[in-house]
């Protein structure tokens, strides 16, 4: 029973390594390739836990050899536009202007009810408010509303707003975190002083946020 605990723990290991080198897509939505991918090395993985008699490399070894197979055809995808149109397909237009291309959505095999699924999920009932509508290599529909039909945006009335950055996560659980306080423009110097005026340790901030303005908001720990 130990062994396979320990063969389980070194595989898990190996497979989130392997998942982190394919790439962060890995991690969202899939294109065929990396489906067949993340099927084959889960398959792969599960022999060795089960059987104590495969040897640990038996399943090392197709592990990581289908990961540097697909870490190759990524590299060859991005500078041969024709294979990876081969490999991941390319995307579908199914509604131009408010028109359905019943012949383009017959081919991706996809349902009057999928479709309407697909435009329901993005806050669009009426078809004929959609001005373009692309299903994407991993199936994902997604959909370009008219614009009678888009939300009013401060630059449709002519009032200019200053691009800035959201609030930040600048403490987390008593800990800074440099990046996002580098987004906002502020320092430790500045988040010294603040919390001085606010008579907070830094260890007693459960949350901390701030954006460009320096408008700040603080939840202290629950003790």
């Amino acid at each position: 029973m130990l062994i396979v605990f320990f063969r389980a723990i070194i595989l898990y290991i190996v497979i989130v390594f392997c998942v982190r080198l394919m790439g962060k897509k890995q991690l969202g939505e899939l294109q065929p390739s990396e489906l067949v991918v993340t099927i084959m090395l889960s398959n792969i993985a599960t022999l060795p836990i089960e059987d104590i008699n495969i040897p640990v490399a038996m399943g090392l070894v197709p592990i990581f050899t289908i990961v540097c197979i697909d870490v190759f055809f990524s590299y060859f995808s991005l500078s041969s536009r024709g294979f990876r149109r081969l490999m991941c397909g390319s995307p579908k237009i199914i509604i131009s202007d408010g028109v359905l291309d019943q012949k383009t959505l017959k081919s991706l095999r996809f349902t009057i009810d999928d479709l309407f699924e697909a435009l329901r999920g993005q806050q669009v009932f009426d078809i004929t408010q959609v001005q373009l509508a692309v299903v994407e290599t991993t199936g994902q529909i997604s959909v370009y509303v008219k614009k009678g039909g888009q939300p009013l945006t401060p630059s449709d009335i002519s009032l200019d707003f200053k691009s800035s950055n959201p609030p930040q996560l600048i403490v987390n659980d008593g800990e800074i975190v440099e990046n996002a306080m580098q987004l906002v423009g502020v320092d430790r110097r500045w988040l010294e002083i603040t919390l001085k005026n606010e008579n907070i340790m830094l260890k007693d901030v459960f949350i901390m946020t701030c954006d460009n303005e320096k408008n700040y908001n603080i939840i202290e720990k629950e003790i």
